[in-house]
């Protein structure tokens, strides 16, 4: 794949794939020790053919964004919870977790080399972040690895679910996101991997995603697809769902904080039942990629139930994502240690 060039980049009508640039940065762990990473142009990665990533699944992930400001300036948008999150997720695959300060440092070493790529403020384009780390070494056994890459690549993007901010309709799925206190509050590879059957299922079926329930009766919503669910009720309160299966979403617990705080919202995180969908005025999927993405309908079996419109957004759903989006863009006043600028 040649490399892309930022001068041919139509910025206002960037999908969600993709894209070479010229920069990204590796690091080896090797002999009991991260040894000191650079930034390459070499975007091919080379491992044994008995490496555990590609038999055992010995994968995670992180996903984020660099913003453009209206100064012309790139922000990044709580980098800091993604290193915490990928420690987590390393430390459930036995896997020696990248220290959270040079993840940090590595991130913004990769915006800046590819500064040109993020989109100018205004188009609603971000620059989409990947840092991943997998097991390398040469392991047939099934135990872990003693050989990992970390790595973080970029690309930018546009929005996650076509339509951007405008209602989108999901369907229950009969599978599973994840098994019960399995790896389902891990960004491993393996959950998603299962998630392509049930998410092609509900694309056939003219659904943007699958909406999951608890693996346990089946009764509670877990999440949408790849992003976590919220609800506002109609007495003003705003949930999402509690389990120990959810993916803890950097975005989820920031619209906690600002529904709270900002919209004067009660926000709490508490069992959302499939049949009790009438107490929700507003509804919506959030998450780094999908940032908020309304909620037309949901399907479960023969039921449909329709939220505040299959074709506009709620009000206090465009508020949250108003504010959002205006502090990652620099236009809202950011709470204390959520923005950290590359410079």
């Amino acid at each position: 794949m040649d490399k892309a060039n930022a001068k041919e980049i139509d910025w206002n009508n960037l999908g969600f794939s993709y894209m070479d640039l010229p920069y990204r940065f590796k690091a080896m762990y090797k002999n009991g020790e991260w040894q000191e990473g650079e930034l390459t142009e070499d975007s091919s990665l080379n491992m044994s053919e008995a490496a555990t990533v590609l038999h055992y699944g010995q994968a995670d992930f992180e996903g984020m964004k660099a913003y453009r400001t209206k100064d012309g300036s790139i922000q990044l948008f709580r980098p800091d919870q993604n290193a915490h999150r990928m420690h987590n997720s390393c430390e459930r695959l036995l896997m020696p977790p990248y220290p959270e300060d040079k993840f940090v440092e590595a991130v913004k070493k990769v915006v800046k080399a590819n500064a040109d790529f993020v989109p100018p403020y205004g188009t609603g384009g971000t620059l989409y972040i990947r840092p991943l780390m997998i097991g390398v070494g040469p392991t047939i056994g099934v135990h872990p690895s003693d050989e990992y890459l970390f790595t973080v690549f970029a690309m930018p993007v546009g929005n996650y679910f076509k339509g951007g901010l405008t209602p989108t309709n999901f369907v229950t799925s009969e599978y599973d996101r994840a098994a019960h206190m399995g790896t389902g509050q891990s960004k491993v590879g393996g959950n998603y991997a299962a998630s392509l059957l049930p998410g092609d299922n509900a694309h056939k079926k003219g659904f943007s995603d699958v909406l999951y329930l608890d693996p346990l009766t089946h009764q509670k919503i877990e999440e949408v697809g790849s992003a976590n669910f919220f609800g506002i009720t109609k007495d003003n309160r705003f949930i999402t769902p509690d389990s120990p299966s959810i993916l803890p979403s950097i975005t989820k617990y920031s619209l906690l904080w600002l529904a709270e705080h900002r919209l004067n919202l009660k926000a709490e995180q508490s069992d959302v039942y499939i049949d009790d969908l009438d107490k929700f005025k507003e509804a919506g999927a959030c998450g780094t990629a999908a940032v908020i993405s309304p909620i037309g309908g949901i399907q479960h079996g023969d039921d449909f139930h329709v939220f505040y419109s299959e074709t506009e957004v709620g009000p206090l759903t465009k508020k949250l994502y108003d504010l959002l989006t205006g502090i990652q863009f620099g236009d809202v006043e950011a709470p204390e240690g959520w923005i950290q600028k590359v410079e």
